[in-house]
């Protein structure tokens, strides 16, 4: 029950700085496509919102196994402690990828590693679904329904998780352009359009992120 206790506190810290962290990148983001501002000064604050992203970015993907080793201690899937050790090496090397792909932001080194770090979600969204789906029918392999919802909502999560990271790729591409090229019409209206999109998504995160903590708060069961 200790070890579920410590869990259960990394959990809370990762929900806190998924959904602080998406709020810094929302406002942090939003001078990059001010025309009014030199472009030295729009890539600070796309630097910026890059640094805060590294949180949210971390804490998302912390939360997957933090919640599979919280199921596997109170039966709520049928994955023993034998399988927890390879998750735990699994997401150290996914977390590894994805701080590669922060140290290179910017260059093609760091879109390299972006694409690896994507990868696996192209993996893991497909699966959470499919096994939250199923088990809300059948019971197996989440043996509670809230908990299966909650694998569900947070699958949905990394869906606009990916766009946003789409979003902040595009913007690595579309810089590069203004600094060989200057300013010109059709970039400045693919940056505002690609934030636009992204500052809608965000408002969706930030219901998503609240129903999966509703959900593991309360535990309705349905």
């Amino acid at each position: 029950m200790d070890t579920y206790l410590f869990l259960k506190w990394a959990h809370i810290l990762a929900m806190a700085y998924w959904l602080g962290g998406e709020w810094g990148v929302f406002n942090a983001s939003r001078p990059v496509t001010n025309i009014n501002l030199s472009l030295e000064e729009r890539r600070r604050h796309m630097e910026t919102a890059y640094l805060i992203d590294i949180l949210p970015r971390s804490a998302i993907i912390l939360l997957l196994p933090l919640g599979l080793h919280m199921g596997s201690i109170m039966t709520y899937h049928p994955l023993g402690s034998n399988w927890v050790l390879p998750m735990w090496i699994f997401v150290a090397f996914w977390l590894s990828i994805t701080f590669t792909a922060f140290r290179h932001r910017g260059t093609d080194k760091g879109l390299f590693y972006t694409r690896i770090d994507e990868s696996f979600r192209y993996v893991i969204i497909p699966l959470l679904i499919g096994f939250g789906v199923y088990s809300l029918i059948t019971g197996w392999p989440f043996t509670t329904s809230w908990y299966a919802a909650k694998a569900i909502i947070y699958a949905l999560l990394l869906v606009i998780g990916l766009l946003l990271r789409f979003i902040m790729k595009e913007w690595v591409i579309l810089f590069r352009i203004l600094d060989t090229e200057g300013s010109n019409t059709q970039v400045e209206n693919k940056l505002s359009k690609s934030l636009a999109f992204g500052r809608l998504l965000a408002y969706f995160y930030w219901i998503g992120i609240a129903s999966v903590a509703w959900f593991g708060v309360f535990k309705p069961i349905f």
